[in-house]
């Protein structure tokens, strides 16, 4: 949820210091010189931080690079990010990642990664030439592969062909792309695609790549429709409508359960996700008992008028939710555990996901506010990847066993999970089973906002929630749309994905540019942490001033921010009804306008 942000471990290292540059540098294809020269950017005795950078000092673009080095016995990398690293032996090879392989002339792009051991790169290769510069291996992308042609189509799959691409040193392979989604690379020019739902749409392309793994363009689209109605189909209100109420909320935000009756918020929603409780010791403990069940409300406070008196059993937030519900029956109402901050514990917890469960449940179903919670939800920020910790310890079917036993403990009641949306190569979406336990939940909170943000602190300023890809976007995978496809390849029915909603934005400084893809100078100022601001406030300190990939964003004055507006929303609500999804969520309420104008297009946009 907010206060995390999945994209900074993959962008901060771009800002590390230069030190003690080594010249090990290069060039990348015809007509065009590049360079590739490493960094030392610390050393802890045991083992060190590096850097590469790689620039293209010629006059034509490189659509790809690999860098390859030798490291002496005894020194490897652990660790790397913004680029593919993989090693035979001592030998050591780097690729670019989907959003950082094309350099204009000029250009330059860092990946980083932390290193065992004392020695330093030798022997060092870019593109398979010399990386000081002095040759100039020629290496042209393939061309557009021919538009696919459908045929064989079922109610769960469809057989593709396409006309061969070409290329001067010959076509390796073939990524096909599903709704512009990434779903299997082959070598041959056919490919048939199983598992699809019934009585729907969908759209392929197909790319090349060549034999130094250059993609060329992406070919034209075929349009597909599968066979069969597609099954019952949502009736309008069966859409989850839900939000994220912070127990903290009540703090420094001064944002109570009240406000959603006097917002006309809780006439629209369908559940609300309490967040947080912790994750310790193994067990779902209480995250702040003042707010939880302790701060008394006077009468004006209260949701029902009624003061709270010093002597009553249950006070605080989950004494406002009971009277919420009792004033709105249809709420349903998830305690939600983990976060950002407090997903460190779940790798320790699903080390017995039996004891862990049944923690969770004897915490929701104390007998003092049982009624309050109609099951659990579990964000964890992310099953083996890396959040503000990284879980190094658990396999890749630990998010499994813990729904699996989740749902043995919690039977008919509501089981959800928060999860990430990196669809990228080899992201955090493929880094946990999240199609195995989707027969577990009753559907996935998918967080498709903080793709990008002021972490990186010098740009390019990009919308931090865009539905769909874009000519420029920072990382390829870094959309909605195509996390929502990668989830559906997995095998998640559409109707267990809810689309995610940030009431907030994201925001750089320094800016001249307003058109996405400017420089900054750092994060712009707000009025709890820099770089992030509520849409309340935004919507009339920084107007939209345009659009971009479904979302909006703002240029005032030297500020750059990107964020939702009712209007975004509403038409995010379109694309999710198109994709037969189960809903909707948002982070969280306190960001909404005073009469809840973001709720209101959820609401609307939903039926």
């Amino acid at each position: 949820m907010r206060f995390r942000h999945r994209a900074a471990a993959l962008l901060a290292t771009l800002s590390l210091p230069l030190a003690g540059l080594v010249g090990l540098a290069s060039p990348a294809q015809a007509a065009t010189s590049a360079t590739a020269t490493f960094a030392k950017t610390s050393d802890w005795g045991t083992g060190f931080g590096g850097k590469w950078t790689v620039k293209n000092t010629g006059t034509t673009t490189i659509n790809s690079w690999t860098v390859e080095w030798d490291f002496p016995s005894g020194t490897k990398v652990t660790s790397s990010w913004d680029a593919t690293v993989t090693n035979s032996g001592d030998h050591w090879t780097a690729k670019n990642v989907g959003w950082n392989g094309t350099l204009a002339p000029g250009a330059s792009v860092s990946f980083g990664f932390n290193g065992s051991g004392p020695g330093s790169p030798s022997n060092c290769k870019l593109n398979g030439g010399s990386c000081d510069g002095t040759s100039v291996p020629g290496d042209e992308a393939p061309s557009a592969p021919g538009t696919p042609t459908a045929s064989g189509i079922t109610d769960t799959s469809v057989k593709l062909s396409w006309s061969a691409a070409t290329d001067d040193k010959g076509v390796k392979n073939y990524d096909v792309l599903r709704d512009g989604a990434k779903v299997a690379t082959v070598t041959g020019t056919s490919y048939t695609d199983t598992g699809l739902t019934k009585g729907t749409d969908y759209s392929y392309s197909v790319q090349a790549r060549d034999t130094a793994d250059q993609t060329g363009p992406v070919s034209g689209a075929v349009k597909v429709t599968t066979t069969g109605d597609g099954g019952p189909q949502p009736q309008p209100g069966d859409e989850v409508k839900l939000g994220y109420f912070t127990n903290w909320g009540v703090y420094g935000r001064n944002y109570h359960v009240k406000n959603l009756v006097t917002s006309g918020s809780a006439e629209k929603i369908t559940h609300i996700n309490y967040a947080f409780g912790n994750v310790q010791g193994g067990k779902c403990i209480i995250g702040d008992a003042y707010a939880d069940y302790d701060k008394a409300y006077t009468a004006d406070q209260s949701v029902d008028g009624v003061a709270d008196s010093w002597d009553q059993p249950l006070r605080g937030n989950f004494n406002q939710l009971r009277k919420l519900k009792e004033k709105y029956p249809h709420i349903k109402v998830l305690w939600s555990f983990g976060g950002w901050t407090w997903s460190g514990g779940f790798p320790d917890a699903v080390k017995d996901p039996a004891a862990f469960a049944k923690s969770c449940h004897d915490l929701v179903e104390d007998p003092r506010w049982a009624d309050v919670f109609d099951g659990i939800d579990l964000d964890w920020e992310y099953p083996n990847a890396c959040g503000l910790s990284c879980d190094t310890t658990s396999a890749p079917n630990a998010f499994s066993t813990m729904m699996k036993a989740m749902r043995a403990e919690f039977g008919d009641d509501l089981v959800t999970a928060a999860t990430t949306a990196d669809a990228s190569d080899g992201g955090k979406i493929e880094a946990a089973d999240y199609g195995a336990a989707a027969q577990y939940i009753d559907w996935y909170n998918v967080m498709t906002y903080d793709f990008f943000g002021a972490w990186a602190k010098n740009g390019p300023t990009a919308p931090h929630s865009p539905l769909t890809s874009y000519a420029g976007i920072p990382q390829q995978g870094f959309n909605s749309a195509e996390a929502i496809a990668k989830f559906k390849a997995v095998g998640v029915p559409a109707d267990k994905l809810l689309l995610g909603i940030g009431f907030y934005g994201r925001g750089w400084t320094g800016v001249t540019q307003s058109a996405p893809g400017g420089t900054a100078t750092g994060p712009a100022a707000g009025t709890y942490e820099a770089g992030i601001e509520d849409y309340k406030v935004l919507r009339n300190s920084c107007p939209a001033t345009g659009t971009v990939a479904g979302t909006a964003y703002a240029h005032c004055g030297t500020n750059w921010w990107s964020y939702d507006t009712p209007a975004t929303v509403k038409s995010k609500m379109d694309w999710a009804e198109q994709q037969k999804l189960g809903g909707a969520f948002f982070w969280e309420f306190s960001g909404d306008t005073a009469d809840g104008e973001l709720v209101s297009a959820i609401d609307s946009g939903l039926k």
